[in-house]
């Protein structure tokens, strides 16, 4: 499931089993370019959400979790962070490295 997240609901979406957090903003073309392989990821699993979040809109989320390049992927399970990588990822680089944190 792709939902859309802010500074309220943040630390509910991502108290989940497994919860990939994208970063992005929209003036981003590495992000533009990552959101359609969100979209085929979202339908083609359902084991885990993936929250969306806008810099620019939510600037102290970013600021907690020092993002300093969007995108700016990660990993949270049962809303600890676990992972985190920086940059464009094709579908089977983010599958790996998601199956790897199950």
């Amino acid at each position: 499931m792709l939902i859309n997240g802010n500074e309220n609901n943040f630390n509910e979406l991502v108290a989940k089993d497994l919860v990939l957090v994208d970063f992005f903003a929209t003036w981003c073309g590495p992000c533009r370019m990552l959101g359609p392989v969100l979209d085929d990821l979202a339908e083609d699993r359902s084991d885990f959400d993936i929250v969306k979040i806008d810099i620019d809109e939510n600037q102290s989320l970013a600021q907690q979790f020092g993002v300093m390049s969007v995108p700016t992927l990660m990993i949270f399970k049962k809303g600890e962070r676990v992972a985190t990588k920086n940059g464009y990822m094709p579908k089977e680089l983010l599958v790996n490295w998601l199956n790897e944190h199950k």
